[in-house]
């Protein structure tokens, strides 16, 4: 049985791997005739981080600080993922895909990759990887790592090409 491909989550952190990645969604949706929702999660600042930042700035300076920085931070957001979405639909004229929605979360990026692949009913995921590490040429990135081991759906992992020098 054929699967079938009706909805894409692309997961981006708005990197170069990230861009060349939806190339890959473009391509499955046009050939799938399929809808892409593009996702983009802002992580969290870890609790042993956010005490040390209160004591340092105190309770009342600290929210003021994050409130105006996450209403900036999500604008600039939404117009790069708009921006960069505009572009790839030019370099992808020929194909009848459509980016359905663009989604902008706060939280942990693999948690919220798999409520994402959940409440729109995904069929698979398409993120880029940097493979950070010793080991970056034979190991993933710890996010794609994660989703690929806890994701119900097929997950695309794409990586940046080889530069020869």
């Amino acid at each position: 049985m054929i699967p079938e491909i009706k909805r894409i989550l692309y997961a981006t952190d708005l990197s170069a791997s990230a861009e060349h990645a939806f190339t890959y969604a473009a391509t499955i949706a046009n050939k799938f005739d399929a809808k892409i929702t593009v996702l983009h999660v802002i992580e969290t600042i870890p609790t042993s981080t956010e005490w040390q930042i209160v004591e340092y700035l105190g309770e009342d300076r600290w929210k003021e600080v994050q409130k105006d920085n996450k209403k900036t931070f999500i604008e600039n957001t939404n117009k790069s993922l708009n921006k960069f979405c505009k572009e790839m639909s030019l370099d992808f004229k020929a194909c009848p895909f459509l980016v359905d929605d663009i989604i902008i979360k706060e939280g942990i990026p693999v948690d919220e990759i798999l409520k994402t692949v959940k409440s729109k009913k995904c069929d698979m995921v398409v993120m880029g990887t940097h493979g950070y590490g010793l080991l970056a040429d034979a190991l993933i990135g710890s996010t794609a790592r994660r989703v690929v081991r806890r994701c119900a759906k097929p997950v695309m992992i794409v990586r940046l090409p080889h530069r020869k020098s």
